[in-house]
C-alpha cells in the first residue's frame, strides 16, 4: 500500500525527522509535544494502511503500538531505543503471527510430486532340482 507513492513507514519517518529539524532549529516543542506529534502520525498512518487494504487490522495495531510507546516515552518512559525497538518487534511478530493464520494465498501452491522409485529389480530364475 502506498500513500502519495510512497510507504506508510517512510511517511512516519518523515514527520519524526521534521518534528526533530523544527525543534533544532528553533521551534519550541517540549519532549511531550514532539512524543503526541509523532504518536498520532504513527496511529493515523496505520488507520489510513488499515482502512485502505480493507482488512488490514496488523498495520493499525503496529501503529496504536507505535503511537502507545512514542505516547509513554513522551511522558516519562524512560526506556533506551534498544528497549523500545525490541517491544515494537515483539508486537510485530505477535501481529505477523496472527496474520499468517488470516490470509490465504492467490495463488495456489505448487504440488510437490514426490520421485518415482525405479522399478523393482526382476526375481532370479528358479533353478530346477539337480537329479
Amino acid at each position: 500500500m502506498k500513500i502519495f507513492g510512497r510507504e506508510p513507514a517512510l511517511w512516519v519517518a518523515l514527520v519524526a525527522i521534521i518534528v526533530k529539524l523544527s525543534t533544532a532549529f528553533g521551534l519550541d516543542l517540549t519532549n511531550d509535544q514532539q512524543a503526541v506529534i509523532n504518536a498520532v502520525a504513527a496511529a493515523l498512518t496505520g488507520l489510513i494502511v488499515a482502512i485502505s487494504v480493507h482488512d488490514g487490522i496488523g498495520a493499525a495495531v503496529i501503529g496504536l503500538v507505535q503511537a502507545g510507546l512514542s505516547l509513554a516515552v513522551g511522558f516519562g518512559l524512560h526506556w533506551s531505543p534498544e528497549q523500545q525497538a525490541t517491544v515494537l518487534s515483539l508486537a510485530s511478530a505477535i501481529v505477523a503471527m496472527w496474520t499468517r493464520t488470516q490470509v490465504t494465498a492467490k495463488v495456489p501452491a505448487t504440488p510437490v510430486i514426490p520421485p518415482a522409485t525405479p522399478p523393482a529389480a526382476p526375481a532370479a530364475p528358479a533353478t530346477a532340482p539337480a537329479s
